[in-house]
């Protein structure tokens, strides 16, 4: 059983604290895909959940993979290179295919070092704040490996490709200034105001009609790798049933009689 991930509701807001403190946060150990995968799971199926807030514990987000694991070439570097390819696929693909695939908005509260998978990681919210003591860095070629975790897919649709290109082939790590900057993060706040922001952010979300908010998330996820015309018959689709709903119906209501609207999923 894996020890990452420590779940909280708020409301209609799930909580996720990275639980590894000690070390830093590391990423992936064998249990992390199935974790990450049986956490999203759960919110997918459950229509009361509208928003995760993703952080870490301690001084860090996530400092990415265990060095001390790789050099020792045990847990996901152990044996020949078909197993590890194996684990890859089942350990760190699971865990960026489940946060890809999550149908809630993701918030992720970047509170230190984001380093390798551990920045992918961050990247995959949707709204992502840091804060002022945040570092973003993707050094797998200093470690003589490549991004493993589709980064080279991630990162140029995070901050475009020249940007994604300096990060990887120099192998520096940028402060949340320039991460904000570069458009890797929405904005960057005081530490200590960092979750506060986080779950400000996340309730102004949980507000919206959940059905209808999963659809939205749909769309901008697809909307980036299909072409416009499929764009515009998914948006069809969804419109239609989005306009046969209650809290369709609630949403006009509540504009027109000026207060604010109260979604039940309906």
């Amino acid at each position: 059983m894996s020890d990452l991930i420590e779940r909280r509701r708020e409301g209609a807001i799930e909580v996720w604290t990275l639980s590894r403190p000690d070390r830093l946060n590391a990423l992936p150990d064998l249990e992390d895909g199935e974790a990450f995968a049986a956490a999203c799971a759960a919110v997918n199926a459950d229509m009361g959940v509208r928003c995760v807030v993703l952080t870490g514990a301690g001084r860090a987000f996530s400092a990415g993979g265990d060095l001390k694991a790789m050099k020792d070439r045990r847990d996901l570097f152990a044996g020949p290179g078909a197993e590890i390819r194996d684990r890859y696929r089942r350990v760190v693909h699971r865990i960026v295919r489940s946060l890809y695939g999550l149908e809630v908005p993701l918030v992720t509260a970047v509170n230190g070092p984001a380093m390798g998978l551990g920045c992918d990681v961050a990247g995959l919210g949707d709204v992502k704040i840091a804060s002022d003591r945040a570092v973003f860095g993707i050094p797998f070629l200093k470690l003589g490996i490549v991004p493993g975790d589709g980064g080279a897919w991630l990162m140029p649709r995070h901050i475009g490709y020249a940007r994604a290109a300096e990060l990887l082939f120099t192998g520096r790590s940028i402060d949340a200034e320039t991460a904000e900057r570069w458009g890797l993060v929405n904005r960057v706040v005081a530490h200590e105001r960092l979750m506060d922001e986080a779950m400000e952010t996340a309730g102004q979300i949980a507000a919206q009609a959940p059905h209808a908010l999963r659809m939205a998330k749909t769309l901008m996820r697809q909307g980036r790798d299909v072409s416009f015309d499929q764009m515009l018959e998914m948006t069809a689709a969804m419109q239609a049933l989005a306009h046969l709903t209650d809290d369709h119906a609630e949403g006009v209501a509540a504009v027109l009689e000026k207060r604010e609207a109260d979604f039940r999923g309906g």
